[in-house]
């Protein structure tokens, strides 16, 4: 069986300063598109069954500078719609709502086409790239890679560990990071975790 790599796309702006950041398709800052070049070392090597990407520039973006091809965009790598809490700080929203976690409360709906998702929507979405990329994780032809946003590939973490999806909480993901999710006795486990080079 192949192994899962996970890969957060380089900084941005927004992601600099920690705002939330969905469909507003920043382009990775100089920094961030170091960190995707940094990257390659740790993706070469590998042949992939399967490479897919968030829809989102700053995603596809990092997958070039990484080094990687044939990368198919997905749409359901997109990052967690944060509803009306796009461009807004965690440190803004608790002025309002001192007690506010995602992980937990979800958002607000924000303008039209962007109502917000709850971490079992999210659930739901990684649930169905999981099911996606299942045959290519089990053909043994190859390691599948996705590159995609950090809310999102937290949830889908989780999801592949058997986790419900607020569990994401428990993995942080830095920008411009690889992490490996692999199998120990036929069942899924973290081999690595933002890793970095």
């Amino acid at each position: 069986m192949g192994d899962l790599l996970l890969v957060r796309h380089g900084e941005t702006e927004w992601s600099l300063s920690g705002q939330h950041t969905s469909w507003t398709d920043l382009p990775l800052t100089q920094h961030g598109e170091e960190q995707a070049k940094s990257l390659a070392p740790l993706l070469t090597g590998r042949t992939y069954a399967l490479a897919l990407s968030s829809p989102l520039g700053r995603a596809i973006r990092t997958a070039e500078l990484a080094g990687l091809t044939g990368v198919v965009p997905e749409p359901d790598l997109r990052e967690w719609d944060y509803g009306g809490y796009e461009g807004v700080t965690t440190a803004e929203i608790h002025r309002s709502r001192p007690d506010w976690y995602l992980w937990t409360d979800g958002v607000p709906p924000g303008p039209e086409g962007h109502p917000g998702e709850s971490p079992e929507r999210i659930g739901e979405r990684a649930d169905r790239v999981l099911r996606k990329l299942e045959s290519a994780l089990t053909a043994g032809t190859g390691d599948v890679v996705l590159v995609a946003h950090a809310h999102f590939l937290r949830v889908l973490t989780a999801r592949r560990l058997g986790l419900p999806p607020a569990e994401g909480r428990l993995f942080q993901l830095a920008t411009g990071t690889v992490s490996r999710l692999s199998t120990e006795h036929g069942r899924p486990v973290i081999a690595e975790w933002n890793k970095q080079p």
